[in-house]
Order: structure tokens, then C-alpha cells, then sequence
């Protein structure tokens, strides 16, 4: 006698989904060691570069923000709080692979390669600031929310079908994995086993918007389930942690076994952009005060202090030749051609259409006024 069907309970089946996504971590808060086993391989050197690198974008973060305030930059999107989430994963790259960043991920272009004065020139609109240099394997920072997952799925096909041992990165906030580009951008990547990483860093807010009125997922990282890509759900604020997930991923692309979705749990400190967000309409302070404990800076240094590897005078030294650095690159910024509207048209256009040639002549009659 055939046994009875047992029903199936969807209910029941998605809480055990939900419920295999823990956050993995190895420094906690306090810079402790929660998960010596998986102590990515990073010699000391690579411990105090990840660390300089990390305390220069703040300082970076910090400059900009006063510089938007000044006039002298235009469009920032403050990092301050996702430095390890940004920076670790960036140092788990190669150089050749390809970054395809969102608005507020300049530091990884930076590090990747792109001159200082190239971001500023970007935040300003200024069309060299997309001109980016020979070997920097990146692409703008994109504005469209969630539109890069799509471009990066594309790219990450160009090098499978090249052959390369590389991937493609990309990043989005959490807003970004409720556009429909996220979707499509991790299946085709799944389907065709392109080797590429999204990253979805959780900062917790879509602007304004919390992370839990957008979405009744448990976690993000589960969204890649359905496309049959794997996914993890790490502390954004433990830079080893997010260097360890990011490594084991590309690797796992170069191999050829596909892609993975990566969901960085952090925070930013500042508002969403500097164009009159005010995070404290939406945010408590003693949400505030709960992240600031968990600051991926602050455990890191308390990591590499106990390792005798970092020192005040090793901060400070770094802090000053980022303040060198930011002076030198917002001068060579000012000094850019001054940018105009008859050379965006002749950038724009090779054969410009009539009705825009008549536009090019009064527009270059104005400018040599």
C-alpha cells in the first residue's frame, strides 16, 4: 500500500530557510577573536594596510563632508561606518578584476586605483571624472539604484566567455535589492554561472525608509536562494570577516562555480547623501550610540593594538597624509578645465543632429563671452 502524501507546510519550509542565515563574524565588537577557525590568511602587513586604509577614508569621509558644506564639492554620499564593508572586500580583489560601484562606494574605486582627484571631479559633475584611467577595471559609480547588479551580471559573462581568471564586484544598499534590476541581475548570473559578487550592504535605511517597511524578508541574503545562488549574511562592521566571505567568493568564481550575494550588516553615520537629508527625522540617538559601539575602526585598532602591530603615532601619521593628500587633489580638481556645455555636446555627439548644431552656436557664442 502506497504511503500517504504529508502535506506540505510553506510556512513552515521558509522559517527554515530564514532561520540558516546567521550572521558570520569573527572580531566582535569589543575586537575579540569569536572564530579563530576562520581567520582569513592575511600577514601583518596586510592587517596594517587594511588598517591605514580604513582610517584615511575616514578622514576622507570627514573632508568631503565639509567641503559639500563649502561649495566645493557636489553630489556626496557619506561612508563613515561601512568602511570595513567597503574596504575589506575591495582588498579581497585583484587587480584585474572589475568593480561596478553605487554612488556611495568611491573608496573601493580609489583603492582600486582611481586618483583622488578624479572622485572629487566626479562628486562635481565634471565629465573627467568619468574618464578614468588605463588598468582601473571600473565603471562609474551608478545612480540608478540596483541598475549596476544588471551591468555587472553583463560584465561577469564577458569574462567567463573570455576565459579570464577574474570577477566582477558590485554594491547596493538594502533599498537597492527591492528593485526588480537586483532580481534580474542575480539570476542571469545564476543561470550562466558568471562569476560575480553582490554585495548588499544593510545599512539599515533606503534614505529614509527602514530596512523592515521595504521588505519582509528575514534576511537579504536569502533573496539570492531562489536564483540558486549562494548567499551570506556577514558583519559588516568586522573587516576580517568581510574580507574571509569575499575571498572565499571570488574564489569560488575563478573556479567557476558562479556567483554569490553577500549581505553586509553596517551602518552609516551621516545622512543618506548631503542633499538635505537629515538622518535624525528617521533615526533615535540611541540607535546612534548602539552602532558607534560596534564602529569597525574602533575594533580593529583594538585588534591590532593587542597584536602590537598599531600605535596612536601610526593613526595620526596616516590621518596627516590624508589630509596631504585630499589638499593636493581638490587643487588639482580647481585647476580642471572649466567644463561646458558645447564640450559635453561634442563629447556627447559625433555627428550632432541639426537641431542641437544650432544650439551648439548660440551656447558657444555665450562662452566666448
Amino acid at each position: 500500500m502506497a504511503p500517504k502524501n504529508k502535506s506540505f507546510d510553506p510556512v513552515k519550509a521558509l522559517e527554515e530557510i530564514e532561520n540558516k542565515f546567521e550572521m558570520f563574524q569573527i572580531l566582535d565588537q569589543d575586537g575579540k577573536v569569536t572564530n579563530k577557525d576562520a581567520m582569513p590568511d592575511l600577514s601583518d602587513d596586510d592587517l596594517v594596510e587594511l588598517m591605514k586604509r580604513m582610517v584615511w577614508t575616514r578622514v576622507l569621509d570627514q573632508r568631503s563632508v565639509s567641503l559639500n558644506r563649502q561649495g566645493r564639492l557636489g553630489f556626496y554620499a557619506p561612508t563613515a561606518g561601512q568602511e570595513a564593508s567597503q574596504l575589506a572586500s575591495q582588498f579581497a580583489l585583484e587587480g584585474e578584476d572589475y568593480i561596478l560601484p553605487g554612488y556611495r562606494d568611491v573608496p573601493q574605486l580609489i583603492w582600486h586605483g582611481l586618483p583622488l582627484t578624479k572622485a572629487f571631479l566626479f562628486s562635481r559633475g565634471h565629465y573627467e571624472g568619468n574618464q578614468f584611467p588605463e588598468g582601473v577595471n571600473a565603471l562609474s559609480p551608478q545612480i540608478i539604484i540596483g541598475a549596476q547588479y544588471v551591468q555587472t551580471a553583463g560584465v561577469a559573462l564577458g569574462i567567463k566567455m573570455r576565459g579570464k581568471d577574474t570577477v566582477a564586484i558590485t554594491y547596493t544598499g538594502d533599498g537597492g535589492t527591492s528593485q526588480g534590476d537586483f532580481y534580474e541581475g542575480i539570476n542571469f548570473a545564476s543561470a550562466y554561472k558568471a562569476p560575480a559578487i553582490f554585495v548588499i550592504q544593510n545599512n539599515h535605511y533606503a534614505i529614509s525608509t527602514p530596512r523592515d517597511l521595504q521588505t519582509a524578508a528575514k534576511t537579504l541574503a536569502q533573496k539570492g536562494v531562489a536564483s540558486g545562488v549562494p548567499s551570506i549574511q556577514v558583519d559588516g562592521m568586522d573587516p576580517l570577516a568581510v574580507y574571509k566571505v569575499t575571498k572565499d567568493a571570488r574564489d569560488r568564481a575563478v573556479a567557476g562555480e558562479g556567483p554569490t550575494v553577500i549581505e553586509t550588516l553596517c551602518y552609516r553615520y551621516g545622512p543618506h547623501t548631503m542633499a538635505g537629508d537629515d538622518p535624525t527625522r528617521y533615526r533615535t540617538s540611541d540607535e546612534d550610540s548602539d552602532w558607534e559601539k560596534k564602529d569597525p575602526l574602533v575594533r580593529f585598532r583594538t585588534f591590532l593594538e593587542e597584536k602590537g602591530l598599531w600605535s596612536e603615532d601610526q593613526e595620526n601619521e596616516v590621518m596627516e597624509q590624508a589630509k596631504e593628500d585630499i589638499k593636493k587633489a581638490i587643487k588639482e580638481a580647481d585647476g580642471a578645465e572649466k567644463q561646458t556645455v558645447t564640450k559635453l555636446m561634442e563629447l556627447t555627439y559625433d555627428d550632432m543632429p541639426s537641431n542641437l548644431k544650432e544650439q551648439y552656436e548660440v551656447y558657444k557664442e555665450k562662452e566666448s563671452k
